[in-house]
């Protein structure tokens, strides 16, 4: 079966190997190779299992182009592409407070590319703070292996920034001023939630 990117670009899955080679190999605070998806899965899991929160990532819609049925009975998936979700890409519960978040990484070590995020990202987060929720974005620097919250307010100002004609990133100096630091741990790896706490007084 095919899957492909919205931009119509072929999906071609990880390779088996590697990913089982992953799988086993043990956590550490020198761990390194593990994207940031992984971490947070793994992170999130943590919480779900010590039972702090409830955070899920949203799975990727997909749409079917082609079927095959070989029998009255069964279906069969031939081809399909990936749709551009129209919200971020995690959510959940933390004491009764809603929590909306996007995961970025990058590899520049001065700045952050604006065009990492999308237009309905920002909208889906000034929507979800309109009604109260928890709204941020976990960004990393992949080559310094340094991880930071910033609040959906940032973002959305820098997002407006680069709408009304200024930079298109917004610079590491910023981040640091603005965001706030998490330190890579063991369990949990990226205890975001830590965070969450002193910043909501929850």
């Amino acid at each position: 079966m095919d899957f492909h990117y919205p931009n119509g670009k072929k999906f071609v899955p990880n390779n088996p190997s590697a990913a089982k080679a992953r799988t086993n190999r043990t956590s550490t605070y020198s761990n390194r190779g593990m994207t940031l998806e992984e971490d947070l899965n793994e992170t999130n899991e943590y919480y779900l299992a010590n039972k702090i929160a409830l955070i899920h990532k949203k799975p990727t819609p997909v749409q079917i182009v082609k079927v095959d049925y070989p029998r009255r009975s069964a279906a069969v998936i031939k081809e399909a592409y990936f749709k551009q979700a129209s919200t971020t890409d995690y959510n959940g519960v933390f004491k009764g407070r809603y929590i909306d978040f996007e995961a970025k990484e990058t590899q520049n070590q001065t700045s952050f590319p604006l065009k990492n995020f999308h237009e309905h990202q920002i909208k889906h987060m000034e929507q979800t703070l309109l009604q109260h929720g928890i709204a941020f974005v976990i960004l990393r620097f992949s080559k310094t292996e340094e991880v930071f919250l910033l609040e959906g307010e940032h973002l959305i100002h820098f997002w407006e920034r680069m709408i009304n004609g200024g930079r298109k990133s917004i610079s590491k100096m910023e981040i640091q001023e603005n965001g706030h630091p998490i330190p890579l741990g063991l369990h949990p790896r990226i205890d975001y939630i830590k965070v969450i706490e002193k910043l909501y007084s929850l």
